[in-house]
C-alpha cells in the first residue's frame, strides 16, 4: 500500500515534469509569408515640416544641376560610328587631357593612351547648351581613373579584346587601330608597337580590376591611382572648353 508521504511526493514529481516539458523551446518554421501593397499616389499627405526642411537643399542642388558649363554643335552620343562614336571619343579624350598632367607631375612620364567601355556611357548630350546634370547622367558612377603600366602582350590582348568585341569602346586619339582582310595595324602615338616596351594606358578603376571582362587590365606590371573621379574630369573639362565640337576621325576603324 503506497503512504500518503510517497503519494505527495509522485504528485510534486509529476507536476515538476509536466513545468519542464512546457517550458521546453520547440524549433519554429515559416509556414507562410503574406505582402500587402501600399501604392504611393498623390492623395498620401505630405509633411510640410519635411518639405520646408529639404526645399533649400533641393533648391541648391537643383541651381547646381542646372548650372550651364559648355556647348555642343552636335548631339554627342554613342551610336554615330561603327567602331567609335562622338560622345566615345570626347570621353576618351578629355580624360587624357586632364588625366596625363597630374601623372606626368608624379611619375616624370607620359600616359600612352586611354581606353573605356562602351557600356559605361550612360545618356548622350544634346545639341545646345551643356549643363552640370548632363555630366552625371553620362557618368553616374563614383569610378576613379587609374593608370595601368601594361607589356606588349597585354596590349595585344587590348586589341584582341576591341576587335573581337566590335563596339565603339572609347579609346583615345592617340591610337590608330586598323582591321584588315590580314589582321590588324596598331600604332600607339604613330609608333608601330614595340615589343620591348611597356605602355602606360589610362581608365578606370572598376575595368582595371577586370569589369565589362577587361581582364587585360588586371594584375598589371605597376598600378598608378590618379585620385580623380572621371565625372570630375568631365566637367572640368566641359568648364574650360566653351564649344564642344568632336569628330570622328578613324582612330578605330575596318580597312575598305
Amino acid at each position: 500500500m503506497i503512504s500518503i508521504s510517497a503519494m505527495k511526493k509522485f504528485i510534486l514529481y509529476f507536476f515538476i515534469l509536466l513545468l519542464v516539458l512546457s517550458c521546453k523551446n520547440e524549433p519554429y518554421f515559416l509556414t507562410k509569408i503574406e505582402g500587402k501593397q501600399l501604392p504611393v499616389t498623390e492623395g498620401i499627405n505630405s509633411k510640410k515640416e519635411i518639405e520646408d526642411f529639404i526645399k533649400p537643399y533641393k533648391e541648391s542642388v537643383d541651381k547646381e544641376m542646372n548650372t550651364i558649363i559648355s556647348y555642343t554643335t552636335s548631339n554627342l552620343v554613342r551610336t554615330d560610328g561603327e567602331l567609335e562614336s562622338s560622345l566615345g571619343n570626347l570621353m576618351a579624350d578629355l580624360c587624357f587631357e586632364k588625366a596625363n598632367p597630374i601623372f606626368k607631375s608624379r611619375n616624370g612620364k607620359n600616359i600612352d593612351f586611354a581606353l573605356f567601355n562602351y557600356g559605361g556611357i550612360r545618356a548622350g548630350i544634346t545639341q545646345g547648351n551643356i549643363t552640370t546634370q548632363n555630366a552625371f547622367n553620362l557618368m553616374p558612377f563614383e569610378n576613379n581613373l587609374v593608370v595601368v603600366e601594361l607589356s606588349s602582350q597585354k596590349i595585344e590582348e587590348l586589341v584582341q579584346y576591341l576587335i573581337k568585341e566590335n563596339k565603339a569602346n572609347p579609346i583615345s586619339k592617340h591610337v590608330q587601330l586598323v582591321i584588315t582582310k590580314s589582321g590588324y595595324t596598331l600604332k600607339i602615338k604613330n609608333q608601330l608597337l614595340d615589343k620591348n616596351k611597356t605602355y602606360f594606358v589610362l581608365t578606370s578603376d572598376y575595368l582595371q580590376n577586370g569589369g565589362d571582362h577587361m581582364n587585360f587590365f588586371k594584375d598589371p606590371i605597376n598600378l598608378y591611382p590618379i585620385d580623380y573621379k572621371i565625372r570630375s574630369a568631365i566637367i572640368d573639362y566641359l568648364k574650360e572648353t566653351d564649344t564642344i565640337k568632336v569628330n570622328l576621325d578613324g582612330r578605330f576603324r575596318i580597312e575598305k
